[in-house]
């Protein structure tokens, strides 16, 4: 049997749960900036214990709303910052394997190719994927597979924010080492990138290039 404490613990939860289905934009909007405000930088146990052992709960309607919501721009960068909650928590790799399980690489990177998006929202989505990538090569592979180094090549090369193409950068990085079985591609990307009209990103495919090679 549940103890009271667990029970009163497990109806907080339901509340919250209850109060973000029913929110419109506005209030989702609040409750991410809360949800971000007292949660960023906590592990695994530590979000558990937060949402009495049900914060995947919350985690599949934060990507459920990203997946209906994402070419919209509703709120987008609250929302992956607050799924960038969960895919940073140490010991979350559960949190990471539910996010993956609802395609959300191909998400982020599709954010990518969006012209109407803001450019922080694009830093934002690359960093979600930097996230994935430092989890171990199957998961680059993954990226790779979804033809996520064409999409970076082509943001690096078009991006106008130079914090931006450094983000973008180091994933391409990240995605050339420790990857052999697409290292090549990503090297074939980067070389993609040399004839782009931007100097900055010349300069930081050559820079990766050198590091790759």
């Amino acid at each position: 049997m549940t103890s009271v404490k667990e029970q009163e613990a497990i109806r907080k939860l339901m509340v919250f749960l209850q109060e973000w289905d029913s929110a419109h934009r506005v209030a989702r909007s609040r409750i991410l900036d809360n949800f971000i405000k007292g949660n960023d930088g906590k592990t695994e146990p530590e979000l558990e214990l937060e949402f009495s052992q049900g914060a995947s709960l919350f985690l599949a309607r934060l990507a459920a709303w990203l997946r209906m919501t994402y070419m919209y721009s509703t709120c987008l960068n609250k929302l992956l910052k607050s799924i960038g909650v969960f895919l940073s928590a140490a010991s979350g790799r559960r949190y990471l394997i539910e996010f993956l399980e609802i395609g959300g690489v191909l998400i982020l990177l599709e954010i990518l190719g969006l012209n109407h998006l803001k450019e922080e929202d694009k830093r934002e989505s690359v960093k979600l994927l930097q996230l994935i990538a430092d989890a171990g090569r199957k998961y680059k592979e993954l990226i790779c597979e979804s033809y996520g180094v064409q999409s970076l090549a082509e943001f690096l090369a078009a991006s106008s924010s130079t914090e931006a193409q450094e983000d973008a950068q180091a994933l391409m990085g990240s995605l050339g080492h420790g990857n052999p079985k697409y290292q090549n591609q990503v090297y074939k990307g980067l070389l993609a990138v040399l004839p782009c009209a931007s100097p900055q990103a010349q300069r930081l495919a050559l820079q990766t290039l050198r590091g790759v090679q």
